[in-house]
C-alpha cells in the first residue's frame, strides 16, 4: 500500500493520502503536508510537540488536523516527520498527536513549496477498501 500520491493540479498541490484505518489515513496525510513543504527525509527527530484536537465528524476532524499542522510549522519554525496519534469517537471525534521533527534549519532542509492553507476545495474524507482523504493546499 502506498502511503500517500500527488495528483495533477492546475495551481496548487493536491495529494490523497490512504491508511488501512483512520490513524494511518491521518498520519500519512501528515507526512504528505509536511513533504510538500521541505525534503522530509532530512528532518530529524529531536524535538517534540503535542497538539489535541475535537470535532463533530472525522472530515472536519482531518481538515483542522491539516491546518492545525500548518499552524504549528509556522509558529514553531519547524519541520515534522514523524506522528503518534491517538484517535478516539465518542459523541465527538477526539485526537491527541504527539508531533517529532525539529526547528527549521536552512542549511539542511530543502523547502518546496510555501503551504498557505488546507482548503475545501475537493476535500474528503471516505472508506472504500481502505481510508482515503483527498486535500488540495493552497501554495
Amino acid at each position: 500500500m502506498k502511503a500517500f500520491e500527488y495528483l495533477e493540479h492546475t495551481a496548487d498541490v493536491k495529494f490523497r493520502a490512504y491508511g488501512r484505518d483512520p490513524v494511518e489515513m491521518l498520519e500519512n496525510a501528515a507526512l504528505a503536508l509536511m513533504n510538500t513543504m521541505a525534503d522530509i527525509s532530512s528532518v530529524r527527530l529531536k524535538e517534540s510537540w503535542r497538539t489535541e484536537l475535537e470535532a463533530a465528524d472525522l472530515e472536519q476532524l482531518a481538515y483542522d488536523w491539516l491546518s492545525e499542522l500548518i499552524f504549528l510549522s509556522e509558529t514553531e519554525a519547524a519541520l515534522f516527520s514523524s506522528f503518534q496519534i491517538k484517535l478516539e469517537q465518542n459523541q465527538q471525534w477526539r485526537l491527541a498527536v504527539d508531533l517529532y521533527g525539529e526547528k527549521i534549519d536552512l542549511g539542511r532542509h530543502a523547502f518546496k513549496n510555501a503551504v498557505k492553507a488546507v482548503t475545501w476545495h475537493e476535500f474528503q474524507v471516505k472508506k472504500n477498501e481502505m481510508w482515503c482523504m483527498q486535500v488540495v493546499l493552497d501554495v
